[in-house]
């Protein structure tokens, strides 16, 4: 079984319990970003998705073309 820390968004404590925060009651998070892996099979969606969404800015020639 893995264990991982969660934190409460609402006081900002962190707890190994499941589903509330012993302190206030509320929703707890997992705090951890994705594994990063060189070989990642989704990095041309996720370019093209921010440009299309506009979080990315591009020029008319572009180095990277996905």
């Amino acid at each position: 079984m893995k264990w991982l820390m969660r934190k409460c968004p609402k006081c900002g404590r962190y707890t190994l319990k499941r589903d509330k925060c012993p302190v206030c009651g509320s929703e707890v998070v997992v705090p951890h970003p994705p594994r990063f892996s060189p070989e990642d099979k989704y990095l041309k969606y996720r370019l093209r998705m921010k440009m299309a969404s506009g979080l990315i800015k591009f020029d008319k020639n572009p180095i990277f073309d996905p």
